[in-house]
């Protein structure tokens, strides 16, 4: 879905949305900003590349990331559900990911992203991708991955 298309969705449905952005760096808020009269939908965006900012931001726990890592669908679900309690917004995105070239495991390769979707009173759902390409091509698929999971979630 375009950016332009997913604002009118959200008007329509008179929806806020809030983004937490690792691997991204932004770029999620910044396809929806970048859209004149886009703030009337975007509430905040949320840029935790760090651990320290997930914790600080986003509340989500350091034991979770020292357990299971920054890249991993406990730490999406968290941020999703924390941008959802630091922001005035109906339906947060979160991402997390390796999106290299270096950073990446056998375990966790180049390219695996965690795309989480919270809603207000409604479940937070967690996707595992794996997308191929350089750094600007993986980061280019969160981005519009997570444009659809936002259009899913207004339905």
């Amino acid at each position: 879905m375009t950016p332009t298309a997913l604002l009118a969705l959200y008007r329509a449905r008179h929806l806020r949305l809030a983004t937490a952005e690792s691997c991204t760096g932004g770029m999620i808020a910044a396809a929806l900003t970048d859209i004149a009269g886009s703030s009337d939908v975007v509430e905040r965006g949320f840029v935790t590349y760090s651990n320290e900012a997930k914790t600080e931001m986003l509340g989500v726990p350091a034991e979770l990331i020292a357990k299971f890592g920054a890249v991993s669908e406990q730490v999406a679900r968290e941020m999703a559900a924390g941008a959802l309690r630091h922001a005035r917004a109906d339906v947060t995105v979160a991402v997390t990911g390796v999106a290299g070239p270096g950073g990446g495991s056998k375990e966790k390769p180049v390219g695996l992203v965690y795309l989480a979707i919270a809603r207000k009173g409604g479940e937070t759902r967690c996707e595992r991708k794996v997308f191929t390409g350089d750094r600007a091509a993986i980061r280019r698929a969160t981005v519009g991955r997570a444009l659809e999971m936002l259009a899913e979630a207004a339905q």
